[in-house]
């Protein structure tokens, strides 16, 4: 067994040929270690997710979970190892139809076979670490934006994963849910010892909860990575900008384009 869970080997992945939106990447996440994965918006970080849960497949390189190649194509090992992951979707993904209780039930009673009396049991737990157990009577119309999202991480936790991956879990968040969603993630991890990668603009919260920083950029290549107080620390001007959420830098704010003299006919 290896220190590190999962293992991304020179990975290339783009939509179509002509665009990639991550460029022969390499890194290593280790087990029991709560990994952030930052970076501006279309660098990569949903899709690295995407890719390690199955979804796609990698055009290039190996996409490793446990000393196991994960094959996008083989139906039967991706649902072997996603009962070995769970996730929190960016915008929840709850069931509207189902009840707070339901939402939580769905994946226990889809993988586990456990009884009815043992599924509620657990359910109630998995409630009781978000502070919810009151709410599970409640429609998902009946429960604020803060209080979805712990109810999608109640899901996420239900068959105690050994991998958990969280996708923008700070989104749309009062400072008071992001601190609690912060701490939250970091106690789940500690206490059942799972493997945790939150994908985030955050930079605050994540520095805060995470052993260990990995920082996209566009074109999907890694910029740095290491602990907290070395990113916080460095001295390269587009890690700087980032994590200090400075205006000005490498990172530019327009997406590639034309000149205006070619887009307006300007001179011409």
């Amino acid at each position: 067994m290896t220190d590190a869970l999962i293992e991304i080997d020179h990975v290339s992945f783009g939509y179509d040929a002509s665009r990639l939106i991550l460029n022969d990447v390499t890194l290593r996440f280790p087990r029991g270690k709560v990994t952030a994965i930052l970076g501006g918006s279309g660098c990569g970080k949903t899709t690295l997710l995407r890719l390690i849960g199955g979804i796609h497949g990698a055009n290039r390189g190996r996409v490793v979970f446990d000393g196991e190649v994960v094959n996008a194509r083989d139906r039967d090992q991706l649902l072997r190892l996603r009962r070995r992951m769970g996730m929190l979707f960016q915008f929840g993904a709850l069931f509207t139809d189902l009840t707070v209780f339901e939402n939580v039930a769905f994946p226990l009673r889809e993988h586990s076979g456990l009884p009815e009396a043992l599924i509620r049991d657990i359910v109630l737990l998995k409630l009781h670490a978000v502070g919810l157990r009151g709410a599970a009577g409640l429609k998902i119309s009946e429960v604020s934006g803060g209080m979805a999202r712990r109810i999608a991480l109640a899901r996420a936790i239900a068959l105690d994963p050994e991998l958990i991956m969280y996708d923008e879990p700070f989104a749309g968040l009062d400072l008071i849910s992001m601190g609690v969603a912060a701490n939250l993630i970091r106690k789940l991890n500690d206490i059942t010892g799972s493997t945790s990668l939150v994908v985030s603009h955050d930079v605050p919260e994540c520095m805060s909860i995470s052993d260990h920083v990995v920082l996209l950029a566009n074109g999907g290549r890694i910029v740095a990575q290491g602990t907290p107080a070395e990113l916080m620390g460095s001295t390269d001007p587009e890690v700087r900008q980032f994590v200090r959420g400075e205006p000005d830098g490498p990172v530019k704010f327009h997406y590639p384009a034309p000149s205006m003299e070619v887009d307006f006919g300007v001179g011409a």
